[in-house]
């Protein structure tokens, strides 16, 4: 091999004398993940930082943090509540707050600046700040929760129960009023900070003076409301006035109460809708004043006469009472609001993204199918709401019907989505109207319209006139991390159609589907967690799904595979309840936290939850085999996509087995439990000569069924003998092959098939198997005209048509194709690898992915005999660079860095490089 480095002059000259000539500088601050967070609960905060540099090959030497709780002391350079001093570190994320002790509800400014290993040192920061929460139950004030009725302890229904049949006969069938409340106060000195904390079961929409606060949606997140409820908390400064002020709330359904109507995946009860809310106001002359939810508030019913988060919304604009929610309102007619029994649940701070609309569609069509039903079509199925303006005459009413297919005949069906899920308005008249829902969603592309028409129609004078219909995109507001893109057109619809599947699932729970169920299967958590994390930032959401897990497991220590556990699915099967597949989201989930995220925190709280679930394996393990659960969910065999068909459910959940205690062994080093370490590493030994022994083949080299999911789980997960991987991996290959190279795993097996082919070298196999329409797989969901990754690889229209489960290729659209990776030592992307796996018929890939430490690239172009890999590598980091090929390389790097070659890997180079960008050029060997 031959290799050439030519050093390029940079953009910037490479100088080591102070920060304005090395353009060191931070870019980027958080605490606790977010870059201004409220409602923060822990009494350790913790900072991090991005660098940039002009310097390439650079990491930071140290830093120095100020703290205070008035942010015109950091413009000065000073603080009151924590000087860091200078630190000597090369730490920048997940740096631990040690100053004084921090009060509830107040808010604290914090700044940064660091050196570089040349000795460079940065400006200040910008100024940050953090809120924190209600520490304890006193700092409430008094607030109390009101409700417009109570339920009786004898109507409770906690568990829910499946809404159709015997168990769910007479039970649940009260529809439960939708309440508003409000409150006047009178502020009467200078503002200086106002902040609400209110938490409405199951959700509410808050106004101050007639504005909402903020633009969430479904509000708080979704929890065991037993164990946890969330309160959010919102800076309402400007909001507010000296004078008369008046504050209004809507609470509705959600989770909290489910009734026996319409469309009902279940059905359940923990109370009616009730609320909470204190009122935090700080005058510029230092004092303060407190207005909190008790029985001096008033309540009345809201025009919202139906509300169901499995069977719509229903609204009536004729109760209505303009200004309800601002001073000055005659509230004649309104009652005292209801002291109510709090809910069982701690009242907790909600750290998670908000729930948001996010994007708007217009209709790209719209069709006719008499003269009062009409149905659009947006072109895009997504989780969301519509938002409808209207005309016509008070009393007429219009229902829209959402959907995510249509039927032959044109109307919009709801088989496989969860029917009857519906709209109503009814108009109050009053020129043109404007509405949308508050505390429900679906997913769809269609919405049928039902009694009213078009504004451009005039088949029926009589029927009011839509102005204005669009479908309003909901999900979590997680930031876009990611970025792929390729030569290969399917490859980026491809990417685009899972990305729709994760995006219309990132709700308060990672949901299966926003249609039918709206539950967080927990398998999807992980199996497709690398795939979204390249795409989001996960952190806040993974660890309140941690923190659901907790709530949700039994005494004896089983981790139900829904969390929260709002319905028991034993009743069905007990598979569905107990799968260790599912349930070992309790072991992985906090591991890819810290690996991500670089951040053990999680990982430390949820230790006692997986050891509790580890010893519940064991205790149903047979001589270190499991024999129960779902297995590979969702493969392709003769029957129609369900229950596993074509790998034996001991395999899937024995391997499964095997790497939650591998990773326990690995967890316990990291948290210094060195008799956990070793007891987990034995056990990890012990299943793995148990399941050889029970399904590895020693004459044929195979695995029970020699299926796709049996062969590659092994592979990837470690269990094949050593010195047998090579004879496992062609006869996976030979597998593949007698089934025309098309897909049969499911939603387990098919996460490791995309992980042993990529790590052993078959990425071109992977394309030729996805690079296809013919056989079912996700061009064939395309050439059936989805729009969305569906939840069978067949596209069934009589299963979910938005689902997240079966999208793991776009992990190796990041991993595989971009290289993008990090060292098994390495946590947060501090260590990282690039190694692109290079398809010949693919001409450029294009990856960047937002790190804890800044921005990653990895981008390949080829053009014949050449070949030019572009890196991009964040400061405060180093990478390894595997480059795919064989020949004369040419490299250019900023500021005359010359990247040192470590050696080769099947005679292609690796390289060590810092933080920057470089460009290797590769004359291919002929």
């Amino acid at each position: 091999m031959k290799q050439v480095i030519i050093v390029i002059a940079s953009l910037f000259l490479f100088v080591a004398c102070n920060s304005h000539d090395s353009g060191l500088n931070i870019v980027k601050t958080a605490c606790n993940h977010f870059e201004q967070p409220l409602g923060v609960e822990t009494v350790h905060p913790e900072f991090s930082w991005v660098i940039q540099s002009a310097t390439s090959n650079n990491l930071q030497k140290s830093y120095h943090i100020l703290v205070s709780d008035d942010e015109a002391l950091l413009d000065k350079d000073s603080s009151n509540v924590w000087n860091s001093g200078r630190v000597e570190s090369v730490n920048s994320i997940n740096v631990r707050y040690e100053g004084s002790e921090l009060k509830s509800g107040e808010t604290y400014y914090w700044k940064v600046k660091v050196w570089d290993a040349y000795g460079n040192e940065s400006e200040w920061s910008r100024i940050g700040s953090w809120q924190m929460g209600l520490l304890k139950p006193g700092d409430w004030n008094g607030a109390k929760w009101i409700g417009f009725e109570e339920l009786s302890e004898k109507d409770r229904l906690v568990e829910g129960v499946t809404g159709y049949g015997e168990l769910s006969h007479n039970k649940v069938e009260k529809r439960a009023i939708v309440p508003m409340f409000r409150n006047d106060f009178n502020l009467d000195k200078e503002i200086a900070s106002a902040t609400l904390f209110i938490s409405g079961l199951g959700q509410y929409d808050a106004y101050l003076n007639g504005e909402k606060i903020g633009d969430d949606f479904l509000t708080p997140g979704w929890t065991h409301f037993d164990k946890t409820v969330l309160y959010n908390t919102y800076n309402v400064t400007d909001l507010l006035r000296s004078g008369d002020n008046a504050i209004g709330v809507i609470v509705g359904n959600g989770f909290y109460y489910n009734n026996r109507e319409r469309y009902r995946k279940l059905i359940i009860a923990y109370g009616y809708p009730e609320m909470i809310c204190k009122l935090q106001v700080k005058y510029k002359n230092g004092t303060s004043q407190t207005i909190v939810s008790g029985s001096d508030w008033q309540m009345k019913p809201s025009p919202i006469t139906y509300s169901g988060i499995y069977g719509g919304e229903d609204y009536d604009a004729r109760l209505e009472e303009d200004g309800w929610n601002k001073p000055g309102f005659d509230a004649v007619n309104w009652q005292k609001a209801k002291l109510v029994k709090a809910p069982e649940g701690k009242l907790t701070s909600d750290q998670n993204y908000p729930v948001k609309v996010v994007q708007s569609f217009d209709p790209v069509s719209t069709t006719r199918l008499n003269d009062s039903v009409y149905v659009y079509d947006f072109g895009q199925n997504a989780s969301g709401i519509v938002s409808l303006e209207v005309e016509g005459k008070a009393g007429q009413k219009v229902q829209l019907w959402p959907g995510e297919v249509l039927k032959d005949d044109g109307t919009v069906s709801q088989r496989g989505s969860g029917s009857p899920y519906y709209y109503t308005y009814i108009l109050d008249g009053n020129g043109t109207e404007s509405w949308q829902p508050r505390f429900s969603y679906y997913g769809f592309r269609y919405v049928q319209v039902i009694g009213a028409q078009p504004d451009s129609s005039n088949d029926d004078p009589g029927l009011p006139k839509i102005k204005v219909l669009k479908a309003l995109h909901t999900r979590g507001d997680a930031a876009q991390v990611g970025m792929f893109d390729c030569s290969n057109d399917l490859f980026n619809r491809i990417f685009a159609l899972i990305n729709w599947g994760i995006k219309s699932n990132i709700q308060s729970v990672m949901t299966d589907c926003p249609t039918r169920e709206k539950l967080g299967w927990l398998e999807q958590t992980h199996l497709m967690g690398e795939s979204v994390h390249f795409n989001f930032d996960m952190y806040p959401l993974y660890a309140k799904l941690t923190n659901d897990m907790m709530d949700a497991q039994t005494a004896k220590g089983l981790v139900p595979s829904i969390v929260p556990e709002y319905i028991n699915f034993e009743y069905y099967d007990t598979a569905f309840r107990d799968s260790p597949e599912w349930g070992s989201a309790s072991i992985t989930m906090p591991w890819m936290i810290y690996k991500w995220y670089g951040d053990p925190t999680v990982m430390q709280k949820a230790w006692p939850m997986m050891q509790a679930y580890m010893n519940y394996l064991s205790s149903k393990a047979s001589d270190d085999i499991l024999s129960h659960g779902l297995g590979d969910w969702y493969d392709i065999g003769p029957n129609t996509p369900g229950f596993v068909q074509l790998t034996p459910v001991p395999l899937v959940a024995t391997a499964t087995y095997y790497y939650a205690a591998v990773l326990m062994s690995e967890i316990a080093a990291e948290l210094g439990k060195k008799e956990d370490e070793a007891a987990y590493s034995d056990l990890a030994s012990h299943i793995k000569s148990a399941f050889n022994n029970t399904f590895y083949n020693t004459e044929t080299r195979t695995y029970a069924t020699a299926s796709q999911t049996a062969l590659a789980m092994p592979l990837s997960l470690g269990l094949v003998p050593n010195g047998d991987e090579q004879a496992v991996f062609k006869n996976l290959l030979k597998t593949i092959k007698a089934d025309n190279y098309s897909l049969t795993a499911g939603d387990i097996g098919f996460h490791y098939l995309v992980d042993a082919l990529t790590k052993y070298g078959a990425s071109e196999l992977l394309y030729q198997m996805n690079n296809r329409d013919d056989v079912p797989g996700y061009a064939y969901q395309l050439k059936k005209g989805a729009t969305s990754l569906t939840e069978s690889w067949q596209a069934l229209d009589i299963k979910s048509m938005n689902h997240l489960m079966l999208g793991h290729l776009m992990e190796w659209f990041y991993a595989g194709l971009g290289g993008i990776g990090q060292d098994k030592s390495s946590v947060g992307y501090k260590s990282i690898v690039i190694k692109p796996d290079v398809i010949d018929s693919i001409s450029y890939v294009k990856t960047s992915y937002e790190s804890p430490y800044g921005t990653i690239k990895s981008e390949w172009q080829q053009d014949g005999s050449s070949f030019t890999l572009t890196v991009e590598i964040p400061f405060n980091t180093s990478a390894t660079v595997i480059l795919p090929f064989e020949g004369e390389v040419r490299i250019k790097s900023e500021n005359g860095v010359v990247p040192e070659i470590t050696g080769t890997s099947e005679d292609k180079p690796i390289y060590k490089i810092g933080s920057g960008r470089y460009i290797f050029k590769i004359r291919k060997k002929a």
